[in-house]
């Protein structure tokens, strides 16, 4: 007996299977609305999930390889938002004489300066050093790279951000006046300073693509002859004249460090919070950009939230379709019954057919998900600066999509109960069959 009734079972599942397809195939057109709006949601559930993983490691790489950052005594936030996300202001500034002291310090392998406090029709002008384009990393360890022209060299060139150059339609050879702060309006520019673009880089998805660079020294020459943000007549110098001075700065914003030894991080970040010369903050960027996101993360766990309700919004109407159609299977439910179809074998059609068409709208959406991706990707990128790139499912995100197939077979069970109900309500076949 129990030989023939593992032998039933398969054979009944293979006829279900069948039966199912049948039915799939006959009600085609309006099953296949339902599995287009099924796809759709399935797509968009898969699309900010994947989009929020790739934005989340986007963001926390938008600075890589970098062990500290140091600026004047302030919070760890802060201190990351205005060196590396160009937002906000410094409390201070730290002295030329604080750097020097850095780059004396066998431990630290190089140094980034950094100065802040002028801007370009609202973009963020940052004076550094031939060591920003040697050193800086964003992403996996990438280096920055030129889509056109070179690196600054003399004292009045400029070099782009991908996102500056696009916006102000600006290429290499054109002149432009920089202006005195960080707003994104100012009525002081530095008329008699202006700069060259020399070189525009390529496009990074980070806050380097929303900045413009120069040499220190030309953030020196451009403020010589200016007190209290109003440049004194006749006091200003001209690029000429700018050749021939000392344009030493004596203060900088902040300074990227990279250790020669990893293992001495913490305890370099120690002696730098204690430094005696003047009151200083040095905070691991990783830590950092990990708490700045953890802020930021109830947004985005939001939307998910808010996109998992449409699948679901879906799903219910996958039932009402079920179950208007079930009226309409009144006369096919009678025959399968005659033939000696149990009501589990017809309440299984219902499971079947709704795993099927949840299957169907998973694989479609990870086609579509695939094809959107490798077409979007550069142009989300030089657009507006997020970096997606084409790569294989993670757990989480196999997870939400096989959640959908699961969550089909659940809410089956509501028209194939009904459909259970009405076979056994015909009277049809041995009365204690199930």
């Amino acid at each position: 007996m129990k030989a023939r009734l593992g032998l039933a079972l398969p054979r009944s599942l293979s006829l279900a299977i069948s039966l199912a397809t049948a039915s799939l195939w006959h009600r085609r057109k309006v099953l296949a609305l339902v599995c287009l709006t099924l796809t759709l949601s399935v797509t968009l559930l898969l699309g900010i999930q994947y989009l929020r993983t790739d934005v989340k490691q986007s963001f926390t790489s938008t600075i890589s390889d970098t062990d500290l950052i140091v600026g004047a005594r302030s919070g760890q936030i802060n201190l990351l938002l205005y060196t590396v996300f160009h937002i906000g202001d410094a409390t201070n500034n730290i002295r030329w004489s604080t750097f020097q002291d850095l780059q004396q310090d066998t431990r630290i392998d190089w140094l980034i300066p950094v100065s802040l406090g002028d801007s370009y029709k609202g973009f963020r002008v940052v004076g550094t050093d031939k060591g920003f384009e040697d050193h800086f990393r964003f992403g996996r360890g990438q280096p920055l790279k030129l889509a056109n022209g070179q690196w600054f060299d003399g004292v009045f060139d400029v070099v782009l951000g991908a996102t500056v150059a696009r916006t102000l339609n600006h290429a290499v050879d054109d002149r432009i006046i920089l202006s005195h702060g960080g707003g994104r309006t100012s009525f002081s520019n530095h008329k008699d300073t202006p700069f060259t673009v020399t070189g525009i880089l390529e496009a990074t998805g980070t806050p380097v693509d929303q900045a413009v660079y120069i040499s220190l020294q030309s953030m020196t020459a451009m403020h010589v002859g200016w007190e209290s943000g109003v440049a004194i007549p006749g006091r200003t110098i001209t690029p000429e004249q700018a050749e021939s001075r000392d344009l030493t700065p004596n203060a900088i914003t902040a300074v990227f460090a990279g250790l020669d030894r990893k293992i001495l991080t913490f305890r370099v970040q120690r002696d730098l919070n204690q430094y005696t010369g003047e009151p200083l903050s040095a905070i691991l960027p990783g830590v950092a950009l990990s708490e700045l996101w953890r802020l930021m993360s109830q947004f985005e766990r939001a939307l998910l939230a808010i996109t998992g309700f449409v699948v679901i919004t879906s799903l219910i109407g996958l039932i009402a379709v079920l179950l208007t159609l079930q009226t309409q299977r009144a006369h096919e439910i009678a025959i399968l019954r005659a033939t000696g179809a149990s009501p589990g074998l017809i309440a299984s059609l219902y499971v079947i057919e709704c795993l099927a068409l949840a299957v169907a709208a998973c694989l479609i959406s990870l086609a579509l998900s695939a094809v959107a991706v490798s077409i979007l990707s550069p142009w989300l990128l030089t657009q507006y600066g997020v970096q997606i790139q084409l790569r294989a499912l993670n757990a989480e995100e196999w997870g939400l999509l096989g959640s959908v197939p699961l969550a089909a077979m659940l809410v089956a069970l509501v028209p194939a109960f009904s459909a259970w109900r009405q076979s056994r309500l015909q009277g049809f076949g041995n009365p204690g069959e199930s």
